[in-house]
């Protein structure tokens, strides 16, 4: 009979236990390791929190007392500009030898001729009606003197005719002494004396009017010679200051017409520059005097005369050159401009420097103009003045603050500030962007210059 063999089911389960146990054992091996170590481990030492400062430069605000100075552009040009045109007509037979646009012209030489020889003959002519007038004058005042002797005769023969006339009548009528025809010839005779008397008595009375027309026709005749005087003066042409030639058109022989423009003078010894200026700035600051109770123009009165610099905008480095504020010339409503004249006269405008260029016509110049001026005011740069109006400052512990200000006048790259600050504020001058608010400022102060 055999015997079965009988399994034992407890060997695997007792492998289990075991792994789990060595599994268990290197667990704890394993804490108790890491345990060790954590505890050979210094701890790290504690990290100090310190805030570092932003590193920017500034100024310390101070407040002055600004001139301000309007700035404008314009073209310099000379004040008197002539055309000058002939007053006669005639051929050219001299001009000036140095007729050239650019020549300079003394005043009172002869810039051209015209052919005199017309204008000759006609004021020999017009004096010689002026003689013959006067002439006529003196032939009638004379025959007036001597016809108003002869009146005197003739009356008396009037009068011996009247008398013998009547004596012959009275005879012939109370006495008939004579002939009818004696008394008839007698009437006769005075009849005839009567009349030359009444002749000689029109012909004086007709004298003075004689002579007062004779008198105007010699006014008339004088007129013509000073008329044919002028007129021969006048195909001289001469330089009425002295000028710069700015155009020429003329040459010998060329016949010319009264009124025909030939050349053109410019006087450089007084020059203008008309310079538009924003309304704004002038109505804040130009200066003007008090309105004089006895004026009547509404136009800008009492403009002070201020001395202003000139720079020509080629080398604004160079020559600075002193006008005189003048006159408003215009003012436009569309443009919001004034336009004022600045006057320079030929010594200003000459060269301050040696080897220099003067100031002439057609240079475009840069012009600043004196103006009121501003009190208690702070410069700034213009970068340290945010577009919303406020600057950052730093306060007594080095920390950032916002601060609105307001803006008195902006200059190119110089802002006036008339509110906001006091005096010692430090200023941040370095542009910042969204600074963080109380940020901790490291502040380099720099002595007010930018």
């Amino acid at each position: 009979m055999k015997l079965k063999k009988v399994k034992n089911h407890s060997h695997p389960f007792r492998h289990v236990i075991l792994r789990i146990v060595i599994c268990l054992i290197i667990l704890l091996l394993s804490v108790g390791a890491m345990a060790r170590l954590s505890q050979m481990k210094k701890p790290p030492a504690g990290a100090v929190f310190k805030e570092r400062p932003m590193r920017v430069q500034g100024l310390s605000a101070h407040p002055e007392e600004v001139n301000v100075f309007i700035k404008g552009y314009g073209e310099v040009q000379a004040l008197n500009i002539v055309n000058i045109a002939p007053e006669v007509s005639g051929r050219i037979v001299h001009v000036h030898a140095r007729l050239e646009v650019g020549e300079v012209i003394p005043k009172g030489e002869t810039l051209f001729k015209i052919d005199d020889q017309n204008y000759r003959a006609t004021h020999a002519e017009a004096r010689a009606s002026v003689a013959q007038m006067k002439a006529s004058i003196q032939r009638l005042e004379k025959q007036y003197r001597l016809d108003l002797e002869r009146q005197k005769t003739i009356e008396r023969n009037r009068e011996l005719s009247r008398k013998e006339y009547q004596r012959v009548k009275k005879l012939f009528e109370k006495n008939k002494v004579g002939t009818l025809s004696g008394v008839d010839q007698a009437e006769q005779a005075y009849n005839a004396a009567s009349d030359s008397a009444d002749q000689m008595a029109r012909q004086i009375a007709l004298y003075p009017i004689q002579i007062k027309e004779a008198e105007s026709a010699l006014a008339s005749a004088r007129a013509r010679l000073t008329l044919a005087e002028i007129n021969l003066k006048r195909c001289k042409v001469t330089a009425p200051f002295e000028g710069r030639v700015k155009s020429v058109g003329l040459e010998i022989d060329q016949f010319v017409s009264p009124g025909q423009v030939v050349l053109t003078l410019a006087d450089d010894s007084l020059m203008e520059i008309h310079v538009p200026i924003d309304s704004r700035d002038a109505k804040e600051w130009l200066l003007f005097k008090a309105r004089e109770n006895n004026t009547k123009s509404a136009w800008f009165a009492g403009l002070e005369p201020v001395a202003c610099h000139i720079r020509w905008t080629e080398n604004l480095e160079g020559n600075v050159w002193e006008g005189q504020l003048h006159r408003v010339v215009m003012f436009k409503q569309q443009t919001r401009t004034l336009t004022v004249a600045i006057r320079i006269d030929a010594e200003n405008a000459a060269s301050q420097k040696e080897a220099g260029l003067p100031l002439v016509e057609g240079m475009f110049c840069s012009v600043q103009i004196p103006g009121k001026k501003l009190e208690n005011v702070f410069r700034l740069p213009r970068w340290a003045v945010t577009f919303d109006n406020t600057v950052y400052t730093a306060n007594a512990e080095n920390r950032l603050q916002t601060v609105p200000v307001s803006v008195a006048r902006t200059e190119g790259d110089t802002i006036y500030v008339s509110e906001g600050l006091s005096a010692g504020d430090t200023v941040i001058t370095t542009r910042l962007i969204d600074p963080l608010e109380n940020a901790l400022l490291e502040v380099e102060l720099k002595d007010g210059s930018f």
